[in-house]
């Protein structure tokens, strides 16, 4: 199964595993985010479903691997015979993803279970939650008025 999405203003045909790079996307390295601009999605042996312009309720799933910078590019402008030279540098900010998982109906894979912490530290959590609030403090005085 594939997809074409969009994001970034650019579009992307992707398949479940892929790994790729796309324009900065607000995220951690290990969140998930999803993308719900999905113009396409196809199989093998069937017709693909096009959308006009956007498939509604689908979405893409990705895992956000790094964030990570493009290679410099150096933008030099020399106007001839004029003494005139201009020289800027710029990297784009980039993210590194991974799909995990293609839905044409929206609904979410079920994400794989963790193990399960210890009980230990399940009682520590109970424990510090039935603890007596803090107290709250004196209100300050306020500052006496200049006599004059």
């Amino acid at each position: 199964m594939f997809a074409v999405i969009k994001t970034g203003g650019k579009q992307y045909r992707v398949s479940e595993d892929d790994v790729f790079v796309v324009e900065k996307l607000v995220a951690d390295a290990g969140d998930t985010v999803q993308f719900d601009e999905v113009l396409m999605i196809g199989e093998e042996g069937k017709a693909p479903i096009v959308g006009s312009p956007l498939i509604d309720k689908a979405s893409v799933s990705a895992e956000v691997v790094r964030q990570t910078r493009g290679e410099k590019i150096i933008i030099f402008k020399k106007r001839r015979r004029q003494n005139s030279r201009r020289k800027n540098g710029h990297r784009q900010d980039l993210t590194l993803v991974k799909i995990t998982g293609i839905s044409a109906t929206g609904a979410k894979k079920a994400p794989a279970k963790k193990a399960a912490a210890p009980k230990a530290a399940a009682e520590k959590t109970e424990t510090a939650a039935k603890k007596a609030p803090a107290k709250k403090a004196a209100p300050k005085a306020e500052p006496k008025a200049d006599k004059e």
